[in-house]
């Protein structure tokens, strides 16, 4: 879960790929509509296969309630 993170100042704490803005819940949405992973990965380039699945697997585990990510520090 290296690829996902939380930070309390965005998007109000939501779950989101690291060094971006993207949460995980958009990405999901865009599975969900069929957007295929290569498409996604054309509109915004600077996200990778692994981000995509690090969402999916994300989503996985939390269907299971076992996920512990750390909450950033805010400054």
């Amino acid at each position: 879960m290296e690829r996902i993170v939380v930070n309390p100042k965005i998007f109000g704490g939501k779950p989101i790929i690291q060094g971006t803005r993207i949460s995980v819940e958009f990405i999901l949405e865009l599975l969900a509509s069929e957007v295929a992973v290569d498409e996604i990965i054309q509109d915004y380039p600077h996200l990778t296969k692994e981000d995509i699945h690090a969402c999916l697997k994300y989503a996985a585990q939390s269907c299971k309630n076992e996920i512990y990510l750390e909450i950033e520090s805010v400054a």
